[in-house]
This record gives C-alpha cells, sequence and structure tokens, in this order.
C-alpha cells in the first residue's frame, strides 16, 4: 500500500502560524490578483537603485569635484584617467538599464509580459546606440547646464556663490536630473527618464516630467511643489518659484489616451517670471514674452506679452499693449478683469486673462 500523500506545512521551521497564513494569502493573491500588480519570474526589469547610481555618477562627470570623488591635487592625466573608468562604468551600467527598458516595453507590445526568453537583439542594438548617443553628448548638457547654474545665482541674492548653488540649491539638481532624463528621451530610452526624474522630484519636491520642453538659464527658486506636465513649453530665462503649476485641465473621464499625443499643457515664452504658487493650465494657453505671473494666479488661457497679472487689483498692464493701463484679477470679483485702457483693446485684454468680465461699460459692451 502507497503511502498517503502529505500536504506540505505552509510554515517553515520556526515559523509563526500567523506569518505563515499571511504569505499564502499574498500568494493567492499573486496568482489571483491582477497580472500588472506583479512581476515574477519572467525577464529582469529596470532596478531603481541602479538607475539613481548612475544618475550620480552622471552628475559626477557634468559637476567633477562638486559630486563624487574628490580630485583634490590630482594632475591632468590623473583627472583623464579617472573620467575614463567613469565612462566606462557609467556606460556599462546605464547600457543595461536602458537595455531593460525597451526590453520591458517590446514585451508589453508583443503581450508577452510574463514569459521569459533570452536577450532580444533589436532591443540590444537600440539600448547600445541610446547610451552612445546620450554619453557623447555630455559636454553639451554640461555647457547648459553651466547656463542654469549661472541663471540660480544671477536669479537669488542669497546665493554666495555658483560653487553654493551646484552644492546646495535644489532647483538646479532638478533640473540637471531633467536634462539627463530628457536627452535620454529623445534618444529612445523608455522607462529610464522618467525613474530619473521621479528619483529628483521625491529628492527635491521638483517634478518636471521629462518630455517637457526648457530653454536655456532656467532659474527655480526654492521649488517645492512645482510642476512641470509633459507637453509644457518653457523659454529661454524663465524663471519660476515654489509651487507653480504648468499642467492641464481636467479631462473627461475615459478619454485619457485619446489625449496622450496633443499638447495639454502651457507654453511659456522667454523672461516669463512665474511667482508662488501661480497655476497655469492648458495646451492652448500662452504666457508671452516678459510677461509676469503674480503669487496665486489661476491662469488658464494667454496672457499677453509684458502683462503683471495679479490677484490683489494693483497689477500692471503691458507697455504697448494697453496705452499705460492696468490690468488687475480680483478673487473676490470671480476673478473679474478691471482695466483703464483705450475702449477697443478692452475686451481683447479680458478674454486673453481668461477673465469674466463682469462689468458692461468699463468693457464698451
Amino acid at each position: 500500500m502507497s503511502a498517503p500523500s502529505r500536504k506540505p506545512p505552509s510554515a517553515a521551521p520556526g515559523e509563526p502560524d500567523d506569518l505563515a497564513g499571511l504569505v499564502d494569502r499574498l500568494m493567492d493573491s499573486y496568482l489571483t490578483g491582477p497580472r500588472p500588480m506583479h512581476h515574477l519570474g519572467a525577464y529582469e526589469l529596470p532596478h531603481m537603485d541602479e538607475v539613481v547610481r548612475c544618475l550620480e555618477d552622471i552628475r559626477a562627470l557634468l559637476f567633477p569635484g562638486f559630486v563624487g570623488e574628490p580630485m583634490t591635487g590630482a594632475t591632468r592625466a590623473e583627472v583623464r584617467a579617472h573620467v575614463r573608468v567613469r565612462v566606462g562604468e557609467v556606460a556599462r551600467r546605464l547600457r543595461k538599464q536602458v537595455y531593460s527598458g525597451l526590453h520591458h516595453r517590446c514585451k508589453i507590445a508583443t503581450g508577452t509580459v510574463h514569459i521569459a526568453d533570452g536577450d532580444c537583439e533589436k532591443c540590444a542594438q537600440a539600448a547600445d546606440g541610446i547610451t552612445h548617443r546620450f554619453l557623447d553628448a555630455l559636454p553639451e548638457i554640461r555647457e547648459v547646464l553651466a547656463a542654469d547654474v549661472e541663471a540660480h545665482y544671477e536669479g537669488d541674492p542669497a546665493a554666495k556663490g555658483t560653487d553654493e548653488v551646484i552644492f546646495c540649491y535644489p532647483g538646479l539638481y532638478a533640473i540637471t536630473a531633467y536634462r539627463i532624463a530628457n536627452r535620454l528621451l529623445r534618444e529612445g530610452a523608455s522607462i529610464i527618464p522618467r525613474i530619473i526624474t521621479e528619483w529628483a522630484h521625491q529628492k527635491t519636491g521638483i517634478d518636471i516630467h521629462p518630455g517637457a520642453t526648457i530653454g536655456r538659464s532656467l532659474f527655480i527658486d526654492h521649488g517645492t511643489g512645482i510642476v512641470v506636465g509633459e507637453t509644457t513649453v518653457i523659454g529661454d530665462r524663465v524663471r519660476i518659484y515654489q509651487g507653480v503649476t504648468l499642467g492641464a485641465l481636467s479631462l473627461p473621464k475615459a478619454t485619457a489616451d485619446a489625449y496622450r499625443s496633443k499638447k495639454r499643457h502651457p507654453t511659456i515664452e522667454d523672461d516669463v517670471i512665474l511667482y508662488a504658487n501661480a497655476t497655469i493650465l492648458g495646451g492652448d494657453t500662452v504666457i508671452g514674452r516678459g510677461a509676469v505671473i503674480g503669487g496665486n494666479c489661476w491662469v488658464t488661457r494667454s496672457v499677453p506679452p509684458g502683462a503683471r497679472i495679479t490677484i490683489d487689483g494693483h497689477a500692471v498692464g503691458p507697455n504697448g499693449l494697453t496705452g499705460g493701463g492696468s490690468l488687475s484679477w480680483r478673487p473676490s470679483d470671480g476673478l473679474k478683469a478691471t482695466c483703464n485702457a483705450e475702449k477697443e483693446r478692452r475686451v481683447f485684454e479680458c478674454m486673453q486673462a481668461e477673465l469674466q468680465c463682469k462689468d458692461d461699460n468699463h468693457c464698451g459692451g
């Protein structure tokens, strides 16, 4: 007679029964729960810690001596040897992470995300090319970041030097992470750019999507709570203060897919200043060159170049457009516009500021 079959014990030796029950329930949830909630027994995914290590090593190449190993007393030859080793290490590790991101997206596209297999030659070739082109662009990225560093120093009287900006400023950290991630994204990387900017988001409180388009000499002061959406376009020499949102208008339910390839976030032209907690929404919204958006303003339509927008009733309008008149936002009036300008320009001014003008005499209605 054969021995009766015995069910293997749920608990390991010395494991409490209540812990064993929890483990069993978790295992059951892996089998029966939503498939996107786990990734087990298949291929390797990108690894957050490795991506962050790549980011910090790239920062060390961009800001040598400030980030990474000290280079005290190093000769030119020693610096060159150090950079050569560092570039080789970054290339190897970054290439692996880029490949993992590409391969994962490839598996999703082919519906084989839970099937283990060997390396994908197409993804491997793409990862090689992306990594090579990105590393080749590091001198260019460094040049752009130099203008960002200078913009922070010039824009903040509290900064005692550019060294302090590089060491301390969360805005520069977030911009550096963005410029690295944006270049990787433009070269064709997947997932890795978003991991980089979300790490910077966790570290600084500044959320910049890697898909945003940002010009030169960006200055972010303080930075906490800033949000820059994926299709945002920011020009040169723009200053952004804490709490600013460059976002999208809310979408109808179940329509997000239809808007993924459309411009959903505003355009900020050159030399604009966005003060604390300003909210600017919508893909058709353009903040004209040299405009100033005051703290706590809510903007969902375009603002003309040179405008000064506040919510306290004391804003000065753009020279040359209003004839020296004023454009003020009053929250107690439901964001009503009040202007003292030539009559034929007044309706335009109110519409541009996305304010509902309620004074018929004022707007000549």
